[in-house]
């Protein structure tokens, strides 16, 4: 059946508007974690200068933490390409939504199966978002570490 009537169309609008709505929260996601991967390759930067100008000691410290950036970056990496898919998924949702009734097609299968593959994307890549920051809470960890044994060192030095 082609949607023709202002009723129908009415429909089909307040049908597309949940995959548009995801979209935009998604976009908010997307911006976070682009923001978390810069902070990374930041650091990551960072701490690479500083073991160029520091004690064997230092060095062995932030080369410590080198790795857990790295595991950092390519967590983030995974999640903006699967939030990125939850995207395209959507988009290709809102646009079915609209050529079916227009052209008669019934496609409601399709339509299920990228709904299922948006928001497994979604869950897949808050899930590397959550681990993400568990590593960086590993990172602070060593840090912390560090601090202390700096600290003792200064109270025995006294």
């Amino acid at each position: 059946m082609i949607a023709t009537s202002l009723k129908d169309i009415v429909v089909l609008l307040e049908t597309a508007i949940s995959p548009a709505i995801l979209i935009s929260g998604v976009g908010l996601l997307l911006l976070t974690m682009t923001n978390r991967l810069g902070r990374v390759i930041d650091r990551q930067r960072l701490i690479c200068a500083q073991r160029r100008s520091c004690s064997h000691d230092e060095q062995v410290f932030l080369s410590r933490e080198l790795p857990i950036l790295w595991r950092r970056a390519r967590l983030i990496r995974n999640s903006i390409i699967l939030a990125s898919f939850s995207v395209l998924f959507s988009s290709l949702i809102i646009i079915l939504l609209f050529i079916m009734p227009l052209l008669g097609l019934a496609l409601n299968l399709f339509v299920v199966v990228l709904f299922i593959l948006c928001l497994t994307s979604l869950i897949a890549s808050l899930f590397m978002f959550i681990l993400d920051v568990n590593h960086a809470l590993t990172a602070l960890k060593l840090e912390l570490e560090d601090m202390d044994k700096v600290n003792e060192g200064d109270r025995s030095a006294s």
